[in-house]
């Protein structure tokens, strides 16, 4: 029992900690790194992203320069992309005027359930498979889904990590937005 007030000061101190952290930091601490080392940041070009996409074709993000890029890593095992999948189509729609354009990385599944996955869910963007998970690590991608919002310059300027809801798309997004 005398351990009980140790524990609870121990998890008060944390929690106060947590939420001084969001206080000075803002509600997006990832985005508050920076990158020396040429890793994703706030405000870092984006690294490059190529490879074969879940159908076989190659795919350079290079390719969309000038466009904004949302890049979202993801898997099929990962329960809040079935929830952020149809809301991705949705802004595709929404902004398509201004050239959106949303690239899927797969990293820590498997192609096969990804593919099935993908058109049960009605992505129709890219997905570009990451095996050796170098463009995971070159993202710091600490859990799916993450999201990048990418400018038309090719620069990071917000980055979401876990699953978008409507209103995290729209902020993050006018920030890449025209």
């Amino acid at each position: 029992m005398p351990r009980r007030p140790i524990v609870l000061a121990l998890l008060v101190a944390a929690i106060t900690t947590g939420v001084i952290l969001v206080a000075v930091r803002g509600p997006n601490l990832v985005a508050s790194i920076s990158s020396p080392s040429g890793h994703a940041a706030v405000g870092s070009p984006a690294p490059p992203v190529s490879g074969m996409t879940l159908d076989g074709a190659p795919f350079d993000l290079a390719a969309y320069a000038g466009k904004p890029v949302v890049i979202n890593f993801w898997g099929p095992s990962c329960v809040p992309c079935r929830e952020e999948f149809p809301l991705l189509e949705q802004k595709l729609t929404e902004h398509a005027a201004d050239g959106l354009t949303v690239v899927g990385v797969l990293t820590d599944d498997p192609v096969e359930p990804a593919r099935d996955f993908a058109k049960q869910y009605g992505a129709t963007w890219a997905t570009v498979v990451d095996p050796d998970k170098t463009i995971k690590a070159a993202y710091r991608v600490a859990a799916r889904p993450q999201s990048y919002f990418v400018d038309r310059a090719g620069v990071i300027r917000s980055i979401q990590v876990g699953e978008l809801t409507d209103t995290d798309f729209e902020r993050q997004y006018s920030r890449i937005a025209p």
